[in-house]
């Protein structure tokens, strides 16, 4: 079995803070992640007008709900720490960009792949200029359609072949609820996404609070893995209830690994360590 590769999606979970960030990126490394994910917006661009002046409040604060999304956006002093302080600690980072600004923003680093959230699948002009400007993209396909899936795997693919770029597109199956109902998971959808993608990499992104249906999604043929991470599920903000907490992180990453080694090439055979107890019950 090819190895699994993992992702721990810290999103806004850092709370605008770099502490948490570089606590979560710890936890990231020492839990065996692969890489940390970020989100990157420009406020005024993503936020629709309708929801701008809503009234949120954060953190004891009475402020706009735009004036909330700045305080949990990092920028370019961020980024260049997370970037250093990432290599410092042997992990791959990245973000989502969710508009073009954050595309634009995101290619001064040299990150290996971006993921595009489900919210930006219908978005042809940002799937496009990821694959124009970074070697690999993945996205999510929570609350799409089968159509709006095929018409994003078809802007994908001429981008990339217009583009000649090689790497394989990475498509994760999602859920878009948070926390998503274990019921509603469909998670044999990823087999359905392999057998007609044949040539995209498949993978899952999680957001319901079980960790063995995660495992399970490697088993049905899931080869990227993205799942939130946080200290603390209590912690304000929309995401944290649907996160994995480092104790869970460090269970789901060990049980995609064992996972990994225990699933064999399918060929029957007496192994190895089988022969002597062969030789003593059977002589």
């Amino acid at each position: 079995m090819k190895k699994t590769y993992i992702i721990g999606e810290i999103g806004i979970n850092h709370q605008g803070d770099m502490k948490i960030a570089k606590r979560l990126i710890d936890i990231a490394a020492a839990s065996g992640c692969d890489a940390v994910k970020f989100q990157k917006r420009n406020p005024d661009v993503c936020v629709p007008e309708a929801q701008k002046n809503k009234p949120r409040r954060w953190a004891g604060e009475d402020m706009t709900y735009l004036e909330y999304k700045y305080k949990v956006e990092f920028g370019k002093e961020e980024y260049d720490e997370i970037d250093r302080y990432c290599k410092q600690q042997g992990i791959a980072w990245s973000a989502s960009p969710w508009d073009i600004d954050s595309v634009l923003f995101l290619e001064q680093y040299n990150l290996p792949f971006v993921k595009l959230p489900s919210a930006s699948l219908t978005n042809d002009a940002l799937l496009a200029d990821c694959v124009k400007r970074f070697p690999k993209v993945i996205f999510s396909t929570g609350m799409s359609t089968e159509e709006e899936i095929d018409h994003a795997v078809e802007t994908l693919r001429q981008a990339k072949a217009f583009y000649r770029k090689t790497d394989p597109i990475g498509l994760l199956h999602c859920n878009s609820t948070y926390p998503a109902p274990v019921d509603e998971l469909n998670l044999s959808a990823i087999k359905t996404l392999a057998e007609k993608y044949p040539d995209f990499e498949i993978g899952y992104s999680g957001h319901e609070m079980l960790l063995g249906t995660t495992v399970a999604s490697v088993l049905l043929g899931a080869s990227i893995i993205e799942r939130h991470i946080t200290l603390d599920r209590s912690m304000e903000g929309s995401d944290h209830s649907a996160s994995v907490t480092p104790h869970g992180l460090f269970k789901l990453v060990s049980g995609i690994r064992e996972l990994e080694l225990a699933y064999g090439d399918g060929v029957i055979k007496v192994t190895e360590s089988e022969k002597p107890v062969r030789e003593k019950l059977r002589g």
